[in-house]
């Protein structure tokens, strides 16, 4: 089995279940390749017994399934890695919440062993895509969210959006979240929306503090096409997807749909997501008990 490695940063704390990580792989004969950047920090740790591992320096690789070490940043970072090469990921947490990267620690013996195995499942996740002028530095899909925001300024901004070409609100707000079911628990979660569980056919449109009583996050089916247009006194405002932003002049039109691929995520056969809820939101947890 051949395993792409990725991660964005690396702590001593996490040497311990780096080794545990290539102890278990080295035992199963497993194939492994490892994002350039990330093996330069673990190169730093001397503590750290290294197997023999290929560098992946661009995105001309293949492999079974990719490890993402860290928190949800970076699962979503091996996501614009791994993009159209269907390869399921399989996020190790050693950030903090981890939604996504909900494999503990803890677990990497034990778990990845029963996943070696071939003893799980894959899910797999929806994106935006995203179309606009001016954004051509940026991958334009996002695995969480397509967040519109105002920029330099403490005035509101003014986000005209249309439904399948019919005409549905202008929000006049500090911005605008679209999130995938996925991403329904991180930033569209805080401005107020709902949570959708990640296999739903569905799209969360979540206002950040709008201003009005009138507006509320709405969810939409995933097969329509939105188009908004933003104006705002400053002349410009950001668009972010998962977190990589781009500033763009008023006025211009941003087209959003459902992208042409999937992301595979991997989860154990005991995974379920009411767990997932319960263990880190603490969903439905009365303190009376």
């Amino acid at each position: 089995m051949k395993i792409a490695i990725f991660g964005k940063q690396y702590t001593a704390r996490q040497g311990s279940v780096m080794q545990q990580l290539f102890n278990t792989l080295s035992k199963n004969n497993c194939e492994i390749c490892i994002e350039e950047d990330f093996m330069q920090l673990l190169s730093q740790d001397n503590n750290l017994s290294l197997p023999a591992m290929s560098i992946i320096r661009d995105n001309r690789f293949c492999a079974d399934m990719a490890l993402s070490i860290g928190g949800d940043g970076t699962f979503l970072h091996t996501a614009t890695r791994v993009e159209r090469k269907n390869i399921p990921i399989l996020g190790i947490n050693t950030g903090h919440l981890g939604f996504l990267a909900d494999l503990s620690g803890q677990e990497t013996s034990t778990t990845l062993q029963e996943i070696l195995d071939g003893h799980y499942k894959v899910e797999e996740r929806t994106l935006l895509q995203v179309e606009a002028q001016g954004i051509e530095e940026l991958w334009p899909y996002s695995l969480n969210e397509v967040a519109i925001l105002k920029q330099d300024s403490a005035s509101m901004i003014s986000i005209s959006t249309t439904i399948d070409g019919d005409y549905f609100n202008t929000y006049q707000a500090d911005g605008l979240i679209i999130a995938t079911p996925t991403g329904s628990t991180a930033y569209a979660l805080s401005a107020g929306g709902p949570i959708l569980v990640p296999q739903a056919a569905n799209w969360v449109l979540a206002p950040v503090a709008p201003h009005s009583f009138t507006v509320r996050p709405l969810v939409v089916n995933d097969d329509v096409t939105i188009s908004l247009q933003v104006s705002c006194r400053t002349g410009k405002f950001m668009l972010s997807c998962d977190g990589r932003s781009v500033q763009l002049p008023a006025g211009e039109k941003i087209t959003l749909r459902k992208a042409p691929f999937t992301i595979k995520v991997v989860k154990g056969y005991n995974h379920t997501f009411s767990q997932t809820l319960r263990n880190k939101l603490m969903w439905g947890i009365d303190k009376r008990d």
